[in-house]
């Protein structure tokens, strides 16, 4: 086949849009060959049950889909009731970029908050968590949080081990959107566990696309106690793949040693060179009109552009408004961000400052 896309092009719009990562398409060559049983009968499934048995303790059991979508979907299903409701912030991927998935696919009531950081506490939750034994209104019974936030930033294990006691004690039970999660480890420099299961995470969607493999996702019950019916949930809402192996192969690569942690731990250091290199320049007075609307605590950044800048620079390097009432916008750094990438993104924007 004819290669179709220009290799030069690079951007900072998505982790997403970097390839596969080359020790995840070794593994997914190794895991090829021959015949497996299908739809997760097979020894690279049952491995990674061992895999993250490592990371998380005995116990627990993963369910390879997809894509993150399909992961909270059916995490947050097997969680509820059909009269259930699931509070979380405003920010949340379920509640605004999953194209209403959680509500027509899953069949759920989501009840949004809205957050200055994008982070839920103890005290925001109380707005939505009231009304149980009302019939007129949906029962909240699982709170929602993400890690890292839509907006970058990352809950302690003392923020996550502080809403989950709040959460069960009020007979609710907690699910983490962990799209970015090997991120958030590498931010806060603590094992998976810490911030999931030892602070009393009970169902937890394990985020691999966007930190270098192909496809796939896992969700990873943590508590078997809070979580029903995922066997016959994966299947009946399209998220059993045939071929499971071969998502499984790719999850084993990236979790069996360090590849998760060196891939996000590259992906958060090359957002603080931005950064770094942005609050350099502003100090200067080099760079003008830029400013910062949370902390970096990850691999995004989030910024003010002076207005028509986003758009000129966006000729050169793909990344996405935020906001575009404010002129806020996101920039993602990924496994495969170069420091050339940042160096030469940092000279594009100075640039089309100066001519602002």
């Amino acid at each position: 086949m004819t290669q179709l896309h220009d290799l030069s092009s690079r951007g900072f719009a998505s982790d997403n849009y970097s390839g596969i990562h080359p020790e995840i398409l070794d593994a997914i060559v190794a895991a090829n060959g021959a015949h497996q049983i299908a739809y997760g009968e097979d020894a690279y499934t049952a491995r990674l049950q061992e895999v993250f048995a490592h990371h998380f303790g005995e116990g627990v059991e993963a369910f390879p889909v997809f894509n993150g979508t399909g992961a909270n979907v059916l995490g947050l299903q097997s969680m509820l009731p059909r009269w259930g409701a699931v509070i979380c912030s405003a920010t949340a991927h379920i509640n605004t970029d999953e194209g209403g998935a959680p509500e027509r696919v899953g069949g759920l009531k989501l009840l949004p908050i809205e957050t200055p950081d994008g982070k839920l506490t103890p005290e925001l939750i109380d707005q939505e968590a009231w009304g149980w034994g009302d019939e007129h209104r949906a029962q909240p019974l699982v709170v929602s949080i993400t890690q890292t936030t839509e907006l970058g930033t990352a809950y302690t294990p003392d923020e996550v081990r502080a809403i989950a006691d709040h959460a069960h004690a009020r007979g609710m039970t907690l699910h983490m959107d962990g799209a970015r999660i090997s991120n958030a480890a590498a931010s806060l420099g603590v094992p998976l566990r810490a911030f999931t299961r030892d602070a009393g995470v009970d169902v937890l969607s394990f985020g691999g696309t966007k930190n270098g493999l192909m496809l796939g996702e896992c969700i990873v019950v943590l508590n078997p106690a809070a979580s029903t019916g995922l066997k016959y949930l994966r299947k009946l809402n399209m998220q059993l793949s045939s071929k499971m192996r071969f998502v499984s192969a790719q999850f084993i690569a990236l979790l069996d040693g360090d590849l998760w942690l060196r891939n996000a731990s590259h992906a958060n250091a090359m957002a603080h060179r931005l950064r770094g290199a942005l609050e350099t320049g502003i100090a200067e007075g080099a760079i003008e009109g830029v400013s910062f609307t949370q902390a970096t605590e990850s691999n995004a950044i989030f910024a003010i552009l002076p207005a028509g800048v986003a758009d000129r620079l966006r000729e050169s390097f793909r990344f996405y408004d935020w906001n575009p009432a404010t002129g806020e916008v996101r920039w993602m750094c990924g496994f495969d961000t170069t420091e050339a990438d940042i160096d030469a993104f940092i000279v594009a924007l100075t640039r089309e400052l100066a001519h602002h």
